[in-house]
């Protein structure tokens, strides 16, 4: 049988992890005529008055505000604003960097979003391919292609299930059963161990403290230090690092070290196992 190459997962935030700030303030919402502190505050009084969700709020008044501009909201719409996103430096070359890398010691790379966004947005910037699978909030669209409905909300405690999909292999969202399902530790295909968490504030905290009590790392990337301070003197996070994802900067540094103590500890976990499988019965 031939050897399973060992996988190492890095999942990821979106909005001020990787891009320079919230996804809707490129082209949105200027489309629409607001400033961002207007419409996130109108978001925010919404998710108050309403007693909604924050996400479903943000999502609402997307469609609201840009039905009553005349501004279109088909899927191909939403997918056109991602090529205004802006990176952070180094991210578009990040992954191929990180993923050559892994190779060189034995390890596929993954790489996954977790994030309160927009999938379609997603899909139009330049990163996109580089997911092996993006979880994100999606609009449904009715039969003239019109956004009408939330298909996919992904608020912030939503987000911990996503770590689970990936560890056991059950990427398709409407699939529960198997996620569900018992599966034994040595049968998943990325062990809470082999993942790395990058997020950059309290809205990844689930999913950090997730990773992280499993045996993973998590990252806090900041452009403000002081932003992330509490996050590491809580221990909801192993590190903080500037939001430079240059090479040879501190960042690619601190995640190619973790990655070659996860290929370390993968390969001696794999070997004990294997060892006690060959163990003779007991005479008892």
């Amino acid at each position: 049988m031939a050897k399973k190459t060992p996988k190492i997962a890095l999942l990821y935030d979106f909005d001020k992890t990787l891009s320079t700030k919230d996804m809707q303030e490129y082209s949105f919402i200027p489309n629409i005529g607001m400033s961002a502190g207007e419409f996130w505050s109108k978001a925010n009084e919404l998710s108050v008055e309403l007693k909604m969700d924050r996400i479903l709020a943000y999502m609402y008044l997307m469609i609201k505000e840009a039905t009553a501009k005349g501004v279109p909201i088909r899927r191909e719409n939403f997918v056109q604003l991602g090529r205004d996103i802006e990176f952070f430096p180094g991210v578009t070359t990040w992954f191929d960097r990180i993923n050559a890398f892994g190779r060189e010691h034995g390890v596929e790379i993954q790489h996954y979003i977790i994030s309160s966004g927009l999938k379609e947005i997603i899909e139009g910037s330049k990163i996109y391919k580089e997911f092996k699978k993006i979880y994100a909030c999606e609009f449904h669209y009715n039969e003239n292609g019109i956004a009408d409905w939330p298909l996919l909300a992904v608020n912030y405690t939503a987000k911990t299930q996503f770590p689970y999909r990936i560890n056991k292999g059950v990427l398709d969202i409407s699939n529960d059963k198997d996620l569900n399902n018992h599966v034994a530790e040595d049968d998943r295909p990325v062990p809470f161990r082999n993942m790395i968490y990058l997020g950059d504030g309290l809205t990844d905290v689930p999913c950090m403290k997730l990773v992280k009590s499993n045996g993973g790392q998590a990252i806090a990337v900041y452009t403000k230090r002081k932003n992330v301070e509490d996050l590491l003197r809580y221990s909801r996070v192993n590190y903080i690092a500037p939001a430079n994802y240059g090479a040879n900067g501190y960042l690619e540094t601190l995640v190619k070290e973790i990655i070659v103590q996860m290929a370390s500890t993968d390969f001696l976990v794999r070997k004990s196992k294997n060892q006690v499988k060959r163990l003779p019965e007991s005479a008892e």
